[in-house]
């Protein structure tokens, strides 16, 4: 890629560059590790795939040393910490699924933040709109004022994650899983136009606090391609995790400071922006907990597929959209036939999504009737082969059915997206056969907004995936200490009972779109694993439009209007950029070689990255 490109030749003019948040790079302390991109890349040994060469880079370091594909995948995800800030990092939460080899079982980690101990139900609603005419009030306008807050700020999920993967299949200690990450933030990267136009399409809400403006807005501007950034602040964090781990993060001074950032954020004085004080508190952070968990199974085309169960959505919904779909014949059918049965599916699915699926701790999720294979035989009864269905279609009922036609309906739920395009995922495999799969995120881009001052990091806005407006029937209403509804879907699947290929994406609710489109190229349509990322995409979640790409529309509007499918083009109010997702995958090829795979453009394009090119 050009812009990776200038990477390189920013490192080895970096004297002559323009440096933020600290003094220019001597040659000697330059990192001599090349970080220019491949979005695809074929070899033996381990392999990863990420939106950064830096975190793909560490995730290799690590394996060439002896790690495993859970030390490799901490050490990136730590990396994207750094490298993505915007994206991931220790103040937001995620979801880690794990192939191990050794027993030949899949397990997941549900790192999802939780929602503070005195959260009300009204936690959404402006008090200001309270009056003896609307006496319940209305909801703050989710942005600026919901997405930019300390209400919106769950307690993070992320630090108890890497520790938890690291006991559970890990070879290497928390510390010496943070080397790398420490690295990049003490010696700084070059900034790209990917990360000075995020930073630019944030600039209002980070100059409404003090800490994130002096991080990430020296001088009042966005750090400039080719500059160095620096994360000082950061790099001490994490020395601070690695020395005395995650007790540092959820209790002691650190936690302190960051129930403080949330109750009362650090706000310019200059900021138009209410910015409403969250309820987080010290005792909450003390209080989380990840979750092991098993993983959510359906079979497809005689493959394994597993995926994460709820809190998350992405594995039920994926499952339940490959069930349907199994019942026809999908390799056989012309492209655009292909598609609306995909659109189809994927909408049946997000309805029943809608209506039965929120934190299992808090709500009874059906997760296996929504798996079942004869289940979603029943709601493949409702595609029309011709014609798309009106939208919102109806859920199905998840108490009566039996794999016959016609498909029993159950009475709709009402559901508002909210979840943001942002987030990061990575993949990882090691020469012994292990496989990461580990979507993690700090919701939006830029999360609520908030760095914890001194500590360099920006802290979610998670909470805003909770319905806005409380309602008792609701799976996903806001509850005190409840996970919000996800829709990430980090996904491995088996082929007689071995690794064949391991997935996923960002992109908030098209999350679950991008994964479940990227199985049906590769599986069904006969794309390889590379074209199958690459190739345009559309995301129909059960409304009356299906969001797509103009690459897509451009390719398919036509072919896909006879059906009645209506596409615009997708987009987002928090970012430039119309993309769907930014996929990483693995694919096990036969002989033991591995197939790493990234985006070839969106998000600027993502890096693969393989041990050794021979066996």
């Amino acid at each position: 890629m050009p812009e990776m490109r200038r990477r390189l030749a920013a490192i080895t003019a970096v004297l002559a560059l323009s440096v933020t948040s600290g003094a220019a790079l001597s040659p000697a302390s330059a990192d001599p590790r090349s970080t220019d991109k491949a979005a695809t890349a074929t070899g033996y040994g381990g392999a990863v795939s990420t939106v950064d060469p830096e975190a793909s880079a560490a995730a290799i370091e690590v394996l060439r040393k002896g790690g495993n594909a859970a030390d490799a995948a901490v050490a990136a995800a730590a990396t994207l910490g750094v490298t993505e800030p915007y994206s991931a990092g220790i103040g937001g939460g995620g979801y880690f699924v794990y192939y191990d080899a050794q027993s030949g079982e899949v397990g997941t980690i549900d790192g999802r933040e939780t929602a503070p101990a005195a959260m009300p139900h009204d936690a959404f609603i402006d008090p200001a709109t309270v009056t003896p005419q609307n006496p319940a009030g209305s909801p703050y306008r989710f942005t600026p004022e919901l997405v930019t807050s300390g209400v919106s700020v769950g307690v993070p999920g992320t630090p108890a994650t890497w520790e938890r993967a690291l006991e559970r299949w890990g070879t290497l200690g928390l510390g010496e899983a943070l080397k790398p990450a420490i690295k990049v933030a003490t010696r700084g990267f070059v900034v790209d136009r990917t990360f000075r136009q995020q930073t630019l399409d944030n600039k209002l809400r980070f100059e409404a606090f003090t800490s994130t403006s002096k991080l990430f807005l020296p001088g009042g501007d966005a750090p400039a391609v080719g500059s160095i950034f620096r994360n000082h602040e950061l790099a001490a964090t994490y020395r601070l995790l690695a020395e005395r781990g995650t007790d540092a993060f959820y209790g002691g001074a650190l936690a302190a400071e960051i129930a403080d950032a949330v109750q009362s954020p650090p706000k310019t004085a200059t900021t138009g922006l209410p910015v409403p004080a969250g309820h987080l508190t010290a005792a909450d952070l003390a209080a989380y907990r990840v979750l092991d968990q098993a993983p959510s199974h359906v079979t497809y085309r005689g493959l394994d597929v597993y995926g994460m169960a709820p809190s998350s959505s992405g594995g039920t919904t994926v499952g339940e959209a490959l069930n349907i779909l199994g019942t026809f014949d999908m390799a056989g059918m012309p492209t655009a036939n292909a598609l609306h049965h995909y659109l189809e599916a994927s909408a049946l699915a997000f309805a029943d999504r809608g209506k039965y699926v929120g934190d299992p701790a808090f709500v009874d999720v059906p997760t296996a009737a929504l798996t079942d294979e004869l289940f979603g035989k029943e709601r493949a009864c409702e595609v029309d082969p011709l014609h798309a269905a009106t939208k919102p279609v109806a859920p199905g009922d998840v108490t009566a059915y039996d794999g016959a036609c016609p498909a029993a309906a159950a009475a709709p739920a009402e559901e508002r997206d909210t979840e943001n395009i942002s987030t990061t995922n990575l993949t990882v495999a090691d020469k012994w056969g292990n496989v990461a799969e580990y979507t993690l995120t700090i919701e939006q881009t830029g999360g609520s907004g908030i760095v914890v001052p001194g500590r360099g990091f920006l802290l979610n806005n998670e909470l805003t995936d909770f319905s806005t407006v409380y309602n008792a029937g609701d799976p996903n209403r806001i509850d005190p200490g409840k996970r919000p509804r996800s829709s990430m879907s980090p996904t491995i699947i088996l082929k007689e009972g071995k690794p064949f290929l391991a997935l996923g994406s960002p992109g908030g609710s098209t999350i679950i779109t991008t994964v479940l489109q990227t199985i049906l190229n590769r599986v069904d349509r006969g794309m390889s694993t590379p074209q199958a990322i690459a190739a345009p995409r559309a995301a129909q979640r059960n409304t009356p439009n299906v969001t797509a790409e103009p690459e897509f529309i451009t390719a398919y509007g036509n072919q896909l209007a006879p059906f009645g499918h209506t596409l615009v083009p997708s987009g987002d109010a928090f970012t430039s950029a119309a993309e769907i997702g930014a996929a990483t995958a693995i694919e096990f090829l036969p002989g033991g070689a591995l197939l790493a795979a990234a985006e070839p453009s969106r998000r600027g394009g993502g890096s693969a990255m393989v041990v050794t090119a021979s066996p």
